[in-house]
């Protein structure tokens, strides 16, 4: 699946595919903008998802909606990938500062939700010193997370070989992109940074 193209289809116009994302983005309407946002809901889910503080949220709507975003795919369980990804991520953290949790929020979505409870969650995220605002370690009902994940193009049937990838986006203006797990963290700043330069008033 070509996540980016398949997001991009579900968030703008077809006659937007021929210019840059935040000129296209910039040039629609209020009614436009609301019937890509509802598409957007449409696609992505407004199912139900738990925090690491237990805290009750609808994907698309409070994870989602109107930020840039950097999402990537953990089970609690794991002894090699994840606590790796997790360090990257705050390495990457430490490099934007304030900007985490203001222009840019992190999210850490369960793949294995059944074992990865909200206690469970909140304790993998204390021992990586990654529980912080801006941050959200997402899990829940198997069924909604399962559904939220194959949407995100990243489900793997064996939670073993689960996805490495981090998922950037300015879900604003509809731009998604996809993170090679080699590119280092400044790298992954860098790129970050201009999903954001895109989220500026009109």
């Amino acid at each position: 699946m070509d996540f980016r193209r398949t997001a991009w289809i579900i968030l703008t116009v077809g006659a937007l595919l021929l210019t840059p994302v935040f000129d296209a983005y910039a040039a629609m309407t209020d009614a436009e903008r609301f019937a890509a946002e509802t598409k957007a809901r449409d696609y992505f889910t407004n199912l139900e998802v738990i925090d690491q503080d237990g805290n009750r949220l609808r994907f698309y709507d409070d994870v989602l909606k109107g930020k840039v975003v950097a999402i990537n795919f953990i089970f609690t369980n794991c002894q090699g990938a994840c606590p790796l990804m997790t360090q990257n991520m705050s390495m990457v953290r430490d490099m934007l500062g304030v900007e985490l949790g203001k222009d840019i929020h992190f999210v850490s979505i369960s793949i294995d939700p059944v074992r990865d409870t909200p206690a469970a969650m909140k304790e993998f995220a204390e021992t990586h010193r990654a529980d912080q605002d801006g941050w959200r370690f997402v899990t829940g009902d198997p069924e909604n997370l399962e559904y939220i994940v194959k949407k995100l193009g990243q489900y793997n049937d064996n939670v073993e070989a689960h996805s490495t990838l981090l998922i950037a986006a300015n879900v604003r203006t509809a731009h998604w992109t996809k993170i090679a797990p080699n590119v280092p963290p400044n790298g992954v700043v860098e790129r970050l940074r201009l999903l954001i330069e895109e989220d500026v008033a009109d």
